[in-house]
């Protein structure tokens, strides 16, 4: 069976003919972004092995466990098997789309500097939503000194497998495979493109509210959830920016391609998990903790506490 049918889809949806200079095509490529994650991976790999004796998995975002659970019911329990998904499928996606094997230095040093940019848009995308939700003037932040927690490795951890693995599954697979689905029933390129940002995002953001002990069928758990969050007014705001953000994640994957996507993801877990939580900046009276990893989690002042909006599904240790 010719190749060709392939190559020519996968090229007319990220690689699309573009006039703009060789830096915007190259960080879109998968050979680059397999060279910018890759550290990334290798560090959330290696952190869950170090810190796997204290805490077991549980540093494990989400996104990880759920996709190495289907793999055990295969039967395939293999410690390696995920990452190695993740790298033969960018191996793979290169080798089919004919990509050229080279990249710039420069080139990582740019995706880098967009995944900070864009880390940044996502914290004011986060604040303007709060404040459209409360009607108030965007929380101050704390001042204080750092003080470092043993906690915070294990948070770390967790929040660098989130820009990972959920950017995998929901950006990396499940996108081209809506998409292609979409051009199978002859739907336009450009209704095909949209409609797919807005159903991964939605299933983005309800992932984040389906019970950690859930069990059923997939349908059944989808629709249990659109009703808990449908039913509880305090979590409409975190699903609202939930899928925001989303869309957001999924329009940096269509135009800026998967690395920066997850350079995007993960900075903005880590900033906002961990810089930004009260165990690196401690209050002495007021405490003020801010989590913009979907909602304000709570503001205490002289004893006045808000209630939690957040979710509280397999993903709420993570960001997203």
């Amino acid at each position: 069976m010719s190749m060709k049918p392939l190559n020519s889809l996968l090229n007319n949806l990220f690689f699309a003919e573009n006039p703009r200079p060789d830096y915007w095509l190259e960080t879109r490529r998968p050979f680059c972004n397999l060279a910018f994650l890759l550290p990334l991976l290798l560090a959330y790999e290696v952190g869950v092995w170090l810190i796997s004796d204290s805490v077991g998995d549980s540093a494990r975002n989400g996104a990880d466990a759920w996709m190495r659970l289907g793999l055990q019911q295969l039967g395939l329990d293999l410690l390696w098997l995920l990452p190695a998904l993740l790298v033969g499928a960018l191996v793979g996606w290169h080798c089919i789309s004919r990509q050229p094997w080279h990249m710039s230095l420069d080139t990582l040093g740019g995706m880098l500097a967009e995944s900070l940019l864009f880390a940044f848009v996502l914290i004011l995308l986060g604040q303007l939503t709060d404040c459209c939700f409360r009607q108030t003037a965007a929380l101050n932040l704390p001042l204080g000194v750092p003080v470092w927690n043993p906690a915070l490795l294990t948070k770390l951890v967790a929040f660098m497998g989130a820009g990972i693995y959920e950017e995998f599954f929901f950006r990396l697979c499940l996108i081209p495979m809506t998409y292609v689905l979409l051009r199978a029933i002859l739907v336009p390129h450009v209704w095909s493109v949209g409609i797919t940002i807005v159903l991964t995002s939605l299933l983005f953001s309800l992932a984040h509210y389906i019970s950690q002990t859930a069990e059923g069928q997939s349908l059944t758990l989808l629709i249990e959830t659109i009703a808990r969050v449908k039913s509880d007014r305090t979590l409409w705001f975190s699903f609202v920016f939930r899928t925001l953000a989303g869309m957001f994640f999924a329009s940096l994957f269509f135009l800026r391609g998967f690395g920066i996507t997850v350079g995007t993801h993960a900075v903005y877990d880590v900033f906002v998990g961990v810089v930004l939580i009260t165990e690196v900046w401690p209050s002495a009276a007021n405490i003020v903790a801010v989590q913009f990893c979907g909602s304000v989690v709570a503001k205490r002042v002289q004893g006045h506490s808000r209630d939690n909006r957040l979710g509280s599904g397999p993903f709420q240790d993570g960001c997203f």
